[in-house]
């Protein structure tokens, strides 16, 4: 167990974004810790490493005095390779195979640090057991925590703690398909539920039919001011999200599932949408009893989630 003076370095790598902060035993991000960098497809390998470095070092330049750095946990958009400690993002193309593990362990060392241990997950096993904690899933051993943004991810504990498999994808639900649809997924899937609801996918297919917005958020001022087009891609990726949480919940009875991420804020009536999907399965009550609920922790659950892989290494499988 953590004492009240270890924290843990956190590291959140996404689609758009890696951030890096300080968090202490009882879940908080430490003030003046947090660095964030930008990262995107466009990017090439150096260009997301030189990122990586920045967040990490300033992060660990920001450790408070008088606290003891316990380890380091990282969550990256999947797939990954957990054994290894390598990633390889979808929406990162430059990245294959990427031993990030490995890099953080170097620049903590280098640092001035020493040895710090550092667990790699999935960042939707770093969601759900961030919800777990302190959280919207305090209470509950069956959780899916899922990640609505850039693309679509998920990740599960079930009887207390947390799954990964044999390679560390286990709840990778952004690549579940979904009956209805036909929208083709990079990872070479058809109907993917992150190729039909995420928030640049939702955007796109939206702008499609003649939305002359940009972005997911001028989708939900769209969809506020009763713009149909922005209404019918909203309940779209609404359906498309309850059918995955249907099928997940079929599949491994789940309790609760809590999402978060930039577009799941697009509009409260994303989770009715999502609700209604699930409903569908009237006949089986133990699929439409699980709860979808918005994520407790805000933007702040990554890193929370990132930093439970140390603050919380009793429950990760």
């Amino acid at each position: 167990m953590s004492s009240p003076r270890d924290v843990a370095l956190a590291v959140d790598l996404g689609g758009t974004k890696v951030e890096a902060a300080i968090v202490d035993s009882v879940g908080e991000v430490v003030a003046g810790s947090r660095f964030r960098a930008a990262t995107g497809p466009e990017r090439d390998s150096a260009g997301l490493a030189a990122a990586v470095d920045e967040v990490v070092s300033a992060a660990a330049a920001s450790l408070p005095s008088g606290t003891r750095l316990i380890g380091a946990g990282v969550g990256s958009a999947g797939p990954i390779e957990e054994a290894a400690g390598r990633v390889s993002p979808l929406n990162l193309p430059a990245w294959r195979g990427y031993p990030l593990r490995d890099r953080v362990a170097s620049l903590l060392d280098g640092a001035g640090l020493g040895a710090v241990p550092v667990t790699l997950r999935m960042d939707g096993i770093c969601i759900a057991l961030a919800e777990h904690w302190v959280g919207a899933g305090r209470g509950y051993d069956n959780v899916m925590g899922m990640v609505v943004s850039t693309g679509i991810g998920g990740g599960l504990i079930l009887g207390g703690s947390t799954v990964s498999g044999p390679t560390g994808n286990a709840g990778h639900i952004g690549h579940v398909e979904v009956a209805g649809f036909d929208d083709p997924c990079p990872c070479g899937g058809i109907g993917c539920v992150e190729a039909v609801a995420s928030g640049p996918h939702t955007v796109a297919w939206a702008r499609a039919r003649g939305w002359a917005g940009t972005s997911g958020e001028e989708l939900g001022e769209s969809y506020r001011a009763g713009d149909p087009i922005a209404a019918a891609a909203i309940e779209r990726s609404g359906r498309a999200i309850g059918q995955a949480i249907a099928s997940a919940t079929s599949l491994v009875d789940l309790e609760l599932v809590a999402i978060g991420g930039g577009f799941s804020h697009v509009t409260p009536d994303l989770f009715d949408h999502i609700r209604a999907a699930v409903a569908t399965r009237r006949q089986f009550g133990f699929v439409t009893k699980v709860r979808v609920v918005p994520s407790g922790l805000s933007g702040d659950g990554p890193l929370i989630g990132a930093a439970a892989l140390v603050h919380r290494a009793e429950l990760v499988g």
